[in-house]
């Protein structure tokens, strides 16, 4: 395959993609200034070399919210900001479940089990740990929906349970470059999110790992951060759009907007692409606040193949069927690989939500997972 837009850095890049090389960090520098309307529909072409036209959704339940000790400048649920967010113990297993149950009749293809805190402990929390394994036999035995966590720092004794209990993707974000990380956070380091990833995968869960976008990174920051998780070896990359709730340190740093322009948000997203050519480049939280509706489109014309639907963490979404109008009006249209379902009937379920016809009853999840 040969493609061509006459920008020779971009068409250098792209050709050395195809033919199953690495771009490296000088190559993606230079590639992330590059006009967009170069860099997109580039990006895109590689996602469809290397994939297919469908995009992969996720959901997500806040199955343990408030009072986290660690003090991420961007979390609501950190006990070191007074964010007045609802705070609860982990949640029933079977309250998980009717959460999956409802995610997997919206078109999601895999669903995540989040907790806000440093990580759940099978020695500190025993209680919790097994109230954790009981949800996952659920949704496992209950649901045809793939089941992922997203459940803090683990041991290797935790993550090897994880994977005996048929976990898919281990979700742990690192959110942003090694040199970044320590004024983001200072609780814990960059290199104790690197060793849970590699725990997981030792244990033989597959890694969904992010990054959030607009939190007063340098565009440097974003590519170093996914030529670490490149390093690690993920397989689904959750693209996070900082959104700034108030009361919380980059809330009151940054107001109402992430510090990243749509442009570059797309730039972005296509350079990640071609950076992990083989790997969902999934668009997650933040990104309705900070792209207008009729621009949401456009990250899966620049390389994204994955969404994260229905509410998050501590913030409401978007409807499933207005995601998979997103989805259309890129011209791809919605994974079925483990879920079978009637796009049609969930946009009609959206629509009635909407109207008033019906509640709505969202599986609820967060652009930041692990925290």
């Amino acid at each position: 395959m040969v493609y061509e837009t006459g920008n020779q850095t971009v068409d250098e890049s792209v050709a050395k993609v195809l033919d199953g090389d690495q771009i490296d960090r000088t190559e993606a520098l230079a590639l992330i200034a590059q006009p967009v309307e170069d860099l997109a529909p580039a990006a895109d072409a590689v996602r469809a070399h290397f994939g297919d036209d469908t995009v992969d959704a996720c959901s997500i339940v806040n199955a343990k919210a408030g009072n986290c000790a660690e003090d991420c400048g961007f979390c609501a649920q950190s006990v070191h900001f007074d964010t007045g967010i609802e705070t609860y113990g982990f949640l029933d297993p079977e309250e998980i479940l009717d959460a999956a149950k409802r995610a997997e009749r919206d078109g999601a293809q895999r669903f995540g089990i989040v907790v806000a805190e440093k990580g759940v402990s099978k020695e500190k929390r025993p209680d919790e740990w097994a109230d954790v394994l009981r949800a996952i036999r659920l949704v496992r035995d209950e649901t045809d929906i793939e089941i992922d966590a997203s459940l803090g720092i683990l041991t290797e004794e935790e993550a090897e349970i994880l994977a005996d209990e048929g976990i898919n993707h281990y979700n742990h974000n690192i959110e942003t470059s090694p040199r970044y990380f320590p004024e983001i956070v200072s609780t814990h380091r960059f290199e104790d999110r690197v060793k849970t990833l590699e725990r997981a995968k030792a244990a033989g869960m597959d890694l969904c790992a992010g990054v959030i976008l607009g939190m007063g990174e340098a565009p440097t920051d974003r590519v170093d951060a996914v030529l670490a998780l490149r390093d690690i070896g993920i397989s689904s990359l959750p693209v996070n759009i900082l959104n700034p709730v108030a009361k919380t340190e980059l809330g009151d740093e940054l107001g109402d907007a992430a510090d990243i322009t749509t442009e570059e948000i797309i730039k972005t997203i296509a350079v990640y692409r071609l950076l992990l050519p083989d790997v969902r480049v999934r668009l997650t939280g933040g990104r309705e606040v900070n792209l207008d509706k009729d621009e949401q489109h456009l990250p899966f014309e620049a390389g994204a193949d994955g969404i994260l639907t229905g509410d998050y963490l501590t913030t409401e979404g978007q409807s499933p069927g207005d995601d998979i109008e997103i989805v259309e009006r890129a011209g791809l249209k919605p994974n079925m690989e483990a879920n079978e379902f009637d796009p049609e009937a969930v946009k009609a379920r959206s629509k009635d939500v909407a109207d008033g016809v019906t509640e709505s009853a969202t599986a609820g999840g967060d652009a930041e997972l692990d925290d």
